[in-house]
């Protein structure tokens, strides 16, 4: 999953973006607003978050076009800002906002409300993904299959949550790679055939199947 910060303090931002990476997100970070725009119309993104107070381009202009974009009404954002009053909250949410954060903040609070506008925006009611015998915890980061534990690097697990959370999609390599490598992260050729050819091993050779020509999806009963 890949996601757009736009957040002009340094020391946060760049804290922000480690911690998210390590959660098994792709994070590209932006410091103004007025680079919002060439950044969403060349990347696929899972969530926003969005400071309101940005250089360039204020985040709630930002946020105004996002939702006057027909193709991006639905693209989850997460305001995180130092607005804190009930007036600036009520302006967030009433701005398109999908979750209003104030700062500062709780990193396990911001990854908490990562997955929950992620839920959201795909009707999914529980946290769990599930597929045949396979479970995946997003929160936990753990995946089972038959009840028992299997053991995943963060960039398999990454490419298996991309594929359980469109389960009757096909994603082409490129679309993986989407999800799963951020701005100067340097991606070898045959980076996703060897994480799908580990997950084969492990979940079942049959489990993710191969269409010619287009792409990567989960067996179908």
């Amino acid at each position: 999953m890949r996601l757009l910060l736009l957040e002009d303090d340094p020391s946060l931002g760049e804290s922000l973006q480690s911690w998210l990476q390590m959660d098994g997100y792709a994070v590209d970070w932006l410091q103004r607003g007025d680079q919002a725009a060439s950044a969403l119309a060349t990347h696929d993104y899972g969530v926003v978050l969005l400071d309101r107070g940005l250089p360039g381009l204020d985040g709630d202009v930002v946020l105004a076009a996002l939702r006057g974009a027909t193709a991006r009404r639905q693209l989850p954002v997460i305001v995180i800002t130092a607005r804190d009053t009930l007036a600036d909250r009520v302006q967030g949410l009433d701005l398109g906002a999908d979750d209003y954060l104030v700062k500062p903040f709780d990193l396990e609070e911001l990854s908490a409300r990562v997955r929950a506008v992620l839920r959201r925006a795909e009707g999914q009611a529980v946290p769990a993904l599930s597929h045949a015998d396979v479970v995946l915890d997003p929160a936990a980061k753990r995946v089972t299959r038959a009840g028992t534990v299997v053991s995943l690097t963060a960039r398999e697990f990454a490419v298996l949550q991309a594929l359980m959370r469109r389960p009757t999609h096909i994603l082409a390599r490129a679309q993986l790679e989407e999800a799963l490598y951020g701005w100067g992260e340097e991606v070898e050729s045959n980076a996703i055939e060897v994480h799908i050819s580990n997950l084969r091993k492990k979940l079942g050779s049959s489990f993710i199947v191969t269409v010619r020509n287009q792409g990567y999806g989960l067996v179908q009963a």
